[in-house]
């Protein structure tokens, strides 16, 4: 198969798909090394196409598609609460879209999250925990971001209630 080929069939397996698509699942799929579908990948964002990389696999995000609203909140915590932060806006019907940072030498750092449900957090979750990776927000003592996308203005106001009631949201 052609390096053109594959291209556009990782294109077509990642937009059919109706969960995130590992790199691992890829290659085993295309008979070729995890390192080549991340080239590809690599060489398919270059080309424009809207592909991102999340801790589950590679997704073609449908949000913004979709008429939603989009709003940022402004969080802090300790890491110990970031499950209970997330389970708060996904049981409320919203989508974290992704977590965002301001480090001291990097500036701005996003990580797509892009989770939905109660599954998808405690899937997040164990990989945080059995990886033992840090979390964006460990580097910044607890603070960070999030977008958020749900239905319009007045749900987010909720989940920003809801967040707030629980102690989470960055105080004024």
């Amino acid at each position: 198969m052609s390096a053109t080929l594959r291209r556009t069939e990782i294109l077509t397996i990642i937009q059919n798909a109706k969960a995130p698509v590992s790199a691992s699942l890829l290659a085993k799929n295309l008979q070729v090394s995890r390192q080549l579908i991340v080239g590809d990948v690599a060489l398919l964002r270059a080309q424009g196409h809207d592909i991102i990389a999340t801790a589950r696999g590679y997704i073609i995000p449908a949000l913004r598609n979709e008429n939603r609203y989009l709003g940022k909140i402004a969080c802090s915590h300790t890491p110990d609460a970031t499950k209970a932060e997330l389970y708060i806006i996904v049981d409320s019907g919203a989508v974290v879209v992704d977590v965002i940072v301001e480090h001291d030498i990097y500036g701005e750092i996003s990580g797509q999250l892009n989770l939905q449900n109660r599954d998808e957090v405690d899937a997040f979750m164990d990989k945080v925990y059995h990886e033992e990776v840090k979390l964006l927000s460990e580097l910044t003592q607890g603070v960070h971001l999030h977008t958020l996308a749900c239905r319009d203005k007045t749900h987010f106001d909720l989940v920003c209630e809801q967040l707030s009631a629980s102690g989470y949201l960055l105080d004024n």
